[in-house]
């Protein structure tokens, strides 16, 4: 699989995944920590990687496109250290590998693991209905 590491992800991280065999990137590496959120979607998604992140922003910015790729995987985690992150990481792709090749979004707590498929649906508010 292939992954692109936002800025909020450890290093090690990409180092526990490149031992696993998997095609991992770090924005770091490559000199993009400054791209803007809509720049590392199109990023992810040009390059076909798995987006790895903290930041909250991208499910939104997923959900107001439409978008059914790239898929993200969002960790929402007290203690961020690289060793719980790839452990939570090692069950999410144990566990979930079809919802990421199909386009999800994945929130991973300590004790849960959440997907929203892609593409979202937008919910109609109603507003000005009588």
């Amino acid at each position: 699989m292939r992954f692109l590491a936002d800025m909020g992800v450890s290093m090690r991280t990409i180092g526990w995944l490149r031992e696993q065999r998997h095609d991992a990137v770090h924005l770091r590496e490559e000199g993009l920590q400054r791209l803007s959120d809509e720049q590392i979607l199109v990023k992810a998604r040009a390059e076909r990687r798995v987006l790895l992140t903290m930041d909250l922003d991208f499910g939104y910015l997923l959900a107001v496109s439409r978008a059914q790729l790239p898929s993200v995987i969002l960790f929402r985690l007290s203690d961020e250290r690289s060793e719980v992150v790839n452990r939570r990481l090692a069950d999410v792709l144990t566990q979930r590998r079809s919802d990421i090749e199909a386009g999800a979004i994945i929130s991973v707590s300590e004790v849960a693991i959440r997907i929203r498929r892609l593409p979202m649906q937008l919910q109609e508010t109603g507003a000005g209905e009588d």
